[in-house]
């Protein structure tokens, strides 16, 4: 099994969480299967950027990002270089740190 640690989330996790993976699971599928609400408005295929996570610590052992992953990225709020959509990121051997940022855009629940 494989740990995702969580940092606080003010909404999601305000006290972080810890939570064990099967390696070959998404990051956002883990979270879901361990009761943390990330938002996935597409239904996990690869279509929006509310899944939005940054890997602060064990990026290094996930598959690249597609093409069309990187693509949607450039639209995530708060983008740095260690940007993934966590219904992409396939959980490996490696324990990661992942954070969930502050805000998220949701073109659907805004009305666009």
């Amino acid at each position: 099994m494989t740990q995702i640690i969580f940092l606080p989330h003010e909404e999601i996790c305000p006290e972080g969480a810890v939570i064990e993976a099967e390696p070959g699971v998404t990051i956002c599928d883990a979270a879901l299967q361990n009761g943390l609400s990330i938002e996935h408005a597409c239904e996990k295929s690869c279509a929006c950027t509310t899944c939005h996570v940054i890997i602060r610590e064990g990026g290094d052992s996930l598959a690249e990002a597609t093409e069309l992953e990187d693509d949607l990225l450039d639209k995530a709020w708060g983008l740095e270089p260690d940007s993934r959509l966590s219904c992409q990121a396939v959980v490996s051997n490696k324990d990661l740190v992942v954070e969930i940022p502050k805000y998220t855009i949701n073109m659907v629940s805004e009305g666009k």
